[in-house]
């Protein structure tokens, strides 16, 4: 007899010990950025359609193939988030007051939702975590998140990557370059995609991101937006590249990266990993000073950058880091019979106020078998109770990674066992 009901295509189910694992990911990159300064902040998953439309830009790819919009029952247009930086700035502008402290440093950790064809790690319920400072008018709040972004991924064990940099410019010089593409493009227009030319009158920095092989040719030969920014944005650019060096971030220009976003102003930026031999971005961002006055709010100049967390997932266990991440349990008690049950509830309780994790058998297992499910759960250690350590007041335990025993008093053990382990 099979289950009713399936799970919806694209969607994914992430179970234990899988779900453990993305915690202790979480759970790094969490303290990384409370290291850093930067305070959590939750926001809803369902916002009204025009602020992804606006702020995404209605060209944009995601506003017009990807995003998940519906009427709510009182007919209002509402739009599961394709990405959060949108609704964290609503958030920011709808609390601002006199008090508010800047800048403001702020991370987030959640689902986002694309209706797009799912591929390998790409879903269309997919997590990100994120890093955004508003306030920050200075090239140092890039350089904060950037070197926030860099000391997550070394914490993760990921080391063998490259940042890469571009300058797009602001409004007024990214308009000239806009102009200059667009002229471009419409000379080639005949061996431009469909899409691509209906990209070339709507939004023609798209045109940089298509994977038809003709478009791809035409693009390595456009205008490098380097080439049309203004004195004080070059100025800026130069300067923040020197902030990289003397932080010892070593990092590529490319002139071809714009971002997928239309908010994106001056700075870009992507850590790119080589993986199976094709480029794979795993974190990606950059300013966004105009967003919150092209949503009605206040002149507040912003940057962040966003992880997208089931590529990074999968990087981590295709590369084997998985070990350095992973934290199970500490030690596991075995029981052998009715009277040595009692014994190890007793046990583990006074090590979980200790603030040790142990656990015990809940489901009347033989020793054998108990012993390859604590080996199976990563436990580190295992403490086994029978007759003979009861007569003898004298309980093994035995660390899993060296088959060693050591012995402990029977009559404190919690607290002898918690000594040892600090020592």
């Amino acid at each position: 007899m099979s289950f009713l009901f399936n799970r919806l295509r694209g969607m994914q189910d992430i179970l234990p010990p899988e779900g453990d694992f993305w915690r202790k990911v979480e759970s790094v990159m969490l303290s990384c950025a409370e290291f850093y300064g930067f305070s959590f902040i939750r926001i809803p998953i369902l916002e009204f359609t025009e602020l992804f439309d606006r702020s995404a830009g209605d060209s944009s790819d995601i506003v017009q193939k990807e995003m998940y919009t519906f009427s709510d029952k009182s007919g209002r247009s509402v739009t599961l988030r394709p990405e959060f930086t949108a609704g964290v700035l609503r958030a920011v502008v709808n609390e601002l007051s006199g008090n508010t402290v800047f800048p403001l440093k702020l991370m987030y950790f959640g689902p986002c939702y694309r209706y797009e064809k799912p591929q390998v790690g790409r879903y269309r319920e997919f997590f990100q975590f994120g890093l955004e400072i508003f306030g920050g008018s200075s090239n140092l709040a890039d350089l904060e998140i950037i070197l926030l972004a860099n000391q997550i991924l070394l914490e993760l064990g990921i080391g063998d990557f490259n940042l890469e940099i571009n300058a797009i410019g602001c409004s007024d010089c990214r308009q000239i370059y806009l102009d200059e593409i667009r002229s471009f493009f419409g000379r080639n227009r005949d061996s431009l995609c469909e899409t691509c030319n209906n990209r070339l009158s709507t939004n023609p920095l798209r045109i940089f991101d298509c994977k038809n092989d003709d478009c791809k040719k035409i693009s390595e030969n456009a205008p490098h937006t380097i080439d049309f920014i203004c004195e004080n944005c070059k100025t800026k650019f130069e300067t923040f590249k020197k902030f990289l060096d003397i932080s010892n971030i070593s990092y590529d220009i490319n002139t071809r990266m714009v971002r997928g976003l239309d908010y994106y102003t001056n700075l870009v930026f992507e850590f790119i990993l080589d993986f199976d031999g094709k480029p794979l971005t795993i974190c990606g961002g950059g300013r966004y000073d105009g967003l919150s006055k092209s949503l009605g709010g206040p002149d507040l100049p912003a940057t962040g950058c966003a992880f997208g967390i089931e590529r990074l997932i999968k990087l981590l266990h295709d590369k084997e880091i998985c070990q350095n991440i992973q934290n199970n349990g500490i030690v596991y008690v075995a029981c052998i019979d009715e009277e040595s049950k009692i014994l190890a509830v007793d046990i583990v309780c006074k090590l979980r106020s200790l603030g040790i994790k142990s656990d015990y058998d809940l489901v009347d297992r033989g020793l054998k078998s108990q012993m390859r499910y604590a080996n199976k759960m990563g436990y580190k250690y295992v403490a086994v109770i029978g007759q003979e350590e009861i007569n003898s007041g004298v309980i093994g335990v035995k660390d899993m990674s060296s088959s060693e025993v050591i012995s402990f008093k029977l009559s404190n053990f919690a607290e002898e066992f918690d000594k040892f382990l600090k020592n």
